[in-house]
């Protein structure tokens, strides 16, 4: 079969969009980029496929025991993949670590707790919303596991004793050479010790064989996005993230006249007319103040993950009023909230309340707020962003209908496949 293919390289996240000759979304893949441009488009376009394979399964055969239990395959496959990464993080921070046998043997004990406690997850069918990224979902667990097993802050040191500080410096030496190393993400590497983990019937491996052995030919492919001049396409085949974000909100909602997109470094305020042709546009300047890179050092500064931040600041009863959103000073700003007092959750308010306020700011000399509205990127993610855009939208303009498809952060990736489509 053919399909057509559209690759996001974004400054924080590459993203890609695999569609069927009828326009439909095959697959879907999400990296971290890291400044890894070349890297990180491999890996989100070697997921979108991965993702394809699972859609055909889902379209053909449904398994046997039909939609839940292919949810139930594609939940070990994702195990499987995790473990897998979990071992080369263990691999890498023994490397790091040296020959301390104290400090080799609990991180021995702290990735086995990991390790296990993903299995629990599995067992158990929990489907709490996490992370897409393994730095976020792996990280969380390694910080508690560490504070744990770590001397406590202020005790006595005794000789051979392992510190948390120690146990995080050596996570943070090696998960970004974790996550650009090249990642086995095909599907067979996986779906065999996925079936074995699910028992499933010969039928059920049959079908997963088939859907193995159809072919899928890329009939077109185009790339957008902040690192663009680095995919390896021709220059035809590249598009602007203002064309494809306007392109693929209209594919999305039809009716969509404005778009919003905050990406990780930069914000775009775009209008599209019904056929999904951008009409006019602005952009933030090269500053990241308020984009999702601006947010992910604030999650880093307060040592929780970016998907932990949205509903920390919901909590937010009083939101801080933030004078600045400069990556820059984002660090010393909050250290100062904090030692004035003020509640995390507050300040984290005021925050993603100053963020949105920039991006209003664009809506504005764009020429506003058109019904319908669609906010797109990964800040659409974030329910507080969300929140305080719906507040913000309603104070300006009065009642708007806003548009976040649960997939927003593919939006670009999305308008690209269909440039690819159209192309062909």
């Amino acid at each position: 079969m053919k399909v057509f293919v559209g690759v996001d390289l974004g400054s924080t996240t590459t993203k890609a969009v695999v569609l069927d000759e009828d326009g439909g979304i095959l697959g879907r893949g999400i990296t971290n980029s890291r400044s890894n441009y070349d890297l990180a488009a491999g890996v989100a376009r070697t997921e979108a496929f991965v993702s394809a394979r699972f859609e055909l399964l889902r379209r053909e055969a449904e398994l046997t025991a039909g939609a839940a239990a292919l949810d139930r395959l594609l939940a070990a496959f994702r195990l499987e993949q995790r473990l897998a990464q979990l071992v080369r993080l263990r691999e890498r921070v023994g490397a790091e670590a040296g020959g301390s046998s104290a400090l080799l043997e609990t991180l021995e004990v702290l990735f086995r707790r990991i390790a296990a406690e993903e299995e629990e997850r599995f067992e158990r069918g929990d489907e709490t919303a996490r992370s897409d990224f393994f730095r976020d979902a792996v990280g969380s667990a390694y910080a508690r596991i560490a504070e744990e097993l770590a001397r406590p802050p202020g005790a006595a040191e005794a000789p051979g004793e392992v510190t948390f500080d120690v146990l995080m410096g050596l996570y943070d030496k090696s998960i970004v050479a974790v996550e650009n190393q090249p990642v086995e993400l095909g599907f067979s590497e996986h779906i065999g010790a996925a079936l074995a983990r699910r028992g499933d019937s010969p039928q059920a491996r049959e079908e997963v064989a088939r859907a193995l052995r159809v072919e899928m030919e890329v009939a077109g492919e185009v790339g957008t996005g902040y690192g663009r001049a680095r995919l390896p396409f021709p220059k035809e085949r590249i598009r602007s993230e203002i064309l494809c974000h306007g392109l693929g909100a209209h594919v999305l909602f039809p009716a969509t006249r404005t778009v919003l997109d905050i990406g990780g470094q930069d914000t775009k305020a775009i209008q599209v007319n019904a056929q999904g042709i951008v009409t006019s546009f602005q952009m933030n300047d090269r500053c990241a103040a308020g984009c999702g890179r601006y947010l992910g050092y604030i999650a880093d500064e307060m040592n929780v993950g970016l998907h932990e931040l949205g509903p920390i600041a919901l909590a937010g009863k009083r939101p801080v009023r933030i004078t600045s959103t400069c990556t820059v000073f984002a660090g010393a700003e909050l250290r100062e909230r904090i030692a004035l007092g003020e509640r995390r959750e507050d300040i984290l308010a005021g925050l993603h309340r100053a963020v949105i306020l920039r991006a209003m700011s664009l809506l504005a000399r764009s020429g506003g707020i058109e019904e319908e509205f669609s906010f797109t990127g990964g800040v659409a993610r974030n329910p507080a962003a969300v929140a305080a855009l719906e507040r913000l939208v309603y104070e300006n303009y009065g009642t708007r209908r806003i548009n976040i498809s649960p997939e927003s952060i593919y939006t670009g990736a999305l308008g690209a496949a269909h440039f690819a489509r159209r192309a062909a």
